[in-house]
């Protein structure tokens, strides 16, 4: 057996795993029409993400290789991919940037995993375009909980925004277009990014936490938010900052605790 599996943080075989039956979790199951692509060379790996994903409902299907993956992608466009880093020949990095080049798969929600641990690693990750980051060793778990939040939050429905457009100067947001507009030239945003930018608009000159942005912009519950790596919320949050230019700097970080959007009060 593979090193993976060891890296998974489970007790047993994989064959035991996938020889036990287990009654589904009770509570909200996707639909089945969501579709999650799994990006991963370690044929245990992705059979058991594929296993752990199936049985909360969702339909998988897996790819070894990043060319196998956009090919994939073509046939059927997924509502969200789980992506493996380091793929041999083309890269996780490289699946991900051509995904996100596209008008077609822009808005694909993806969730990167990799062995890479190291700050940068995981900000080269979300600049990207992840809109979530998950490092090995991870628990199946977390990875199905994530899941569920990523798409949970990308299938909001557009009818409970109102309608509202939200300002702050040169920075236009419209909640019902999912369009955001910088000197009246469109953001290219990340579904997750605009969630975010709308949390911080919606209270500018409030400080929220961290964790308030993860139930807010990320749709996580609070009684799981603590099981997702703040650091995430940072990460976005630099994105964000670099594509505002400028009124990027208006996001202040609260020191140990977490943003607030502060409009200059010359701001027009």
């Amino acid at each position: 057996m593979s090193n993976g599996i060891a890296a998974l943080e489970l007790s047993g075989s994989f064959s035991g795993i996938m020889a036990k039956k287990k009654t589904p979790p009770v509570g909200a199951r996707p639909s089945e029409s969501e579709r999650v692509l799994v990006v991963e060379d370690e044929p245990d790996i992705a059979a058991l993400i594929a296993y752990q994903l199936t049985r909360e409902g969702y339909r998988v299907e897996t790819a070894n290789t990043g060319t196998e993956a956009l090919g994939a992608v073509s046939r059927e466009v997924p509502d969200l991919v789980v992506l493996d880093r380091m793929l041999p020949g083309l890269s996780g990095d490289e699946v991900l940037a051509s995904l996100k080049g596209e008008a077609a798969t822009r808005t694909i929600p993806v969730l990167v995993l990799t062995a890479k641990r190291e700050q940068e690693d995981r900000i080269e990750g979300f600049e990207l375009g992840a809109d979530d980051y998950l490092t090995k060793p991870f628990s199946p778990r977390e990875l199905v909980l994530r899941v569920r939040a990523i798409l949970r939050r990308t299938k909001e429905p557009a009818a409970k925004s109102g309608g509202r457009v939200l300002r702050a100067g040169p920075v236009s947001l419209d909640v019902n277009s999912h369009q955001a507009l910088l000197d009246g030239e469109e953001l290219n945003l990340t579904p997750t990014e605009f969630r975010l930018l709308r949390s911080l608009l919606e209270s500018k000159g409030r400080t929220q936490s961290r964790q308030q942005l993860l139930e807010r912009a990320w749709s996580v519950d609070s009684h799981l938010s603590d099981r997702i790596q703040t650091r995430t919320v940072d990460m976005h949050v630099r994105r964000l900052r670099a594509k505002l230019g400028e009124v990027g700097e208006w996001i202040e970080t609260i020191r140990g605790f977490g943003y607030r959007l502060r409009i200059p009060e010359d701001a027009t």
